[in-house]
């Protein structure tokens, strides 16, 4: 398509094509393109009113134009000045821009929503609004756009769940929150499991001061509220009391203690000489092929560093029952259990937007930040479970009936 089909003004196209050999700002406040898209709004809300009065001659012969009303809108290629065409009846409503309307399209809360999820301030927000795209917009008026998500944000903790999960990772991140003067610390739950289908899905984030073994209770009692009947598995850190909660609410799953969370318990005060040769010992013990092979290899592991480490091997033999769960199935099982490595790599998104923050104002700023965050990024963490095929014939072959009634 040749220039002068796209700006048939001679004008107007010497003046836009001057004014790129410049290098004068394409978008934004004066943008080059900014003067391009206000004429073709401007010319469009003609056509709307010639139209309109067109359509309306059987109705009345006497309506006709009145002038018009100026305003500025905005827009994410910049401020626009607007010029809607008035009739002397007041029937006209222009369709591109409403009347009271002040920004052009829905693209500016989009926009808003996503550089806070990424991390941005309010005032951080302002101000890249007025870098990029030559606008002024108030933390007020910001602040509303991301108030409105609080909205959505109850709705999707009180969505209904799955009638079953195939797993459910536990675990928690902390942060810092001003409170009653004071910067407290503030934990962060975070349910993720993995559906009968395969599926990824954040189930909620809860908040509440401190990470126990009793508030986990009442958020498992929460989801099973929203509808989970059955959890095949969960798999959570070493937190005291954490297996007791999920087999009073959910007596029929199988708890899978955190290998990668135990090991790193076991070598935090090993001497990086011996660091790798410990872990490589400990290595035998998970990858066995099955519990009494691993428990050879756990009394192996004992001759060999108890007298240097003594405290890894009762460490390992008072929780076995729990570290071991996944020894009873497939490997594509133990794969898929045997760790809290894929919530943790949720938090890991988290953390990348809110590593430079100091504290948050109040709880509501937080999860909305978190919520807003993992919307936007649900790339990394929404996709369906790696190797699913194989893992749901193993499913089937375990649990039969107990599993297959579940999928639709």
């Amino acid at each position: 398509m040749r220039l002068e089909e796209i700006i048939p003004d001679d004008e107007m196209r010497t003046e836009m094509l001057s004014r790129l050999y410049k290098g004068d700002p394409i978008l934004g406040d004066k943008g080059i393109f900014t003067n391009l898209l206000q004429s073709f709004v401007n010319a469009a809300l003609e056509g709307e009113m010639d139209n309109f009065l067109e359509e309306s001659k059987s109705e009345s012969l006497t309506n006709r134009r009145n002038g018009h009303t100026s305003k500025s809108v905005r827009s994410t290629a910049g401020p626009l000045s607007i010029l809607t065409p008035r009739d002397r009846a007041g029937d006209h409503e222009p369709v591109i821009v409403k009347k009271r309307t002040r920004e052009l399209g829905t693209g500016l809360d989009d926009i808003i929503l996503s550089l806070y999820a990424r991390g941005q301030s309010v005032e951080d927000v302002r101000h890249q609004m007025h870098q990029i795209y030559g606008l002024d917009v108030s933390v007020g008026a910001i602040s509303a756009v991301t108030d409105r998500v609080w909205g959505e944000i109850i709705e999707w903790q009180q969505r209904p769940l799955s009638s079953c999960y195939t797993i459910i990772y536990l675990d928690a991140i902390h942060y810092k929150v001003r409170e009653d003067g004071k910067v407290i610390s503030k934990a962060i739950y975070t349910v993720y499991a993995v559906s009968v289908d395969g599926q990824r899905d954040i189930l909620g984030l809860y908040l509440n001061e401190t990470e126990g073994a009793l508030q986990w209770g009442l958020i498992l009692e929460d989801i099973k509220r929203r509808g989970v009947e059955d959890v095949l598995f969960f798999s959570v850190d070493g937190l005291t009391g954490f297996k007791d909660v999920i087999e009073r609410v959910f007596p029929a799953s199988a708890v899978q203690r955190c290998i990668v969370h135990k090991i790193r318990n076991s070598t935090r005060y090993v001497i990086e000489k011996d660091r790798k040769a410990v872990c490589k010992d400990l290595k035998v013990i998970y990858t066995a092929s099955d519990q009494e092979q691993a428990s050879i290899a756990l009394e192996a592991f004992g001759q060999r560093w108890d007298v240097k480490y003594k405290e890894i091997k009762p460490s390992w033999t008072a929780d076995w029952d729990d570290l071991m769960t996944f020894m009873d199935y497939g490997e594509n099982i133990r794969r898929m259990i045997y760790t809290t490595n894929p919530v943790e790599a949720v938090h890991r998104v988290m953390r990348k937007v809110t590593k430079t923050k100091g504290a948050w104002s109040n709880d509501k700023g937080l999860l909305k930040q978190l919520y807003l965050t993992l919307k936007y990024s649900e790339r990394s963490w929404k996709n369906k479970a790696f190797n699913w095929v194989v893992i749901q014939r193993e499913l089937m072959e375990y649990f039969g009936e107990r599993y297959v009634r579940h999928l639709s």
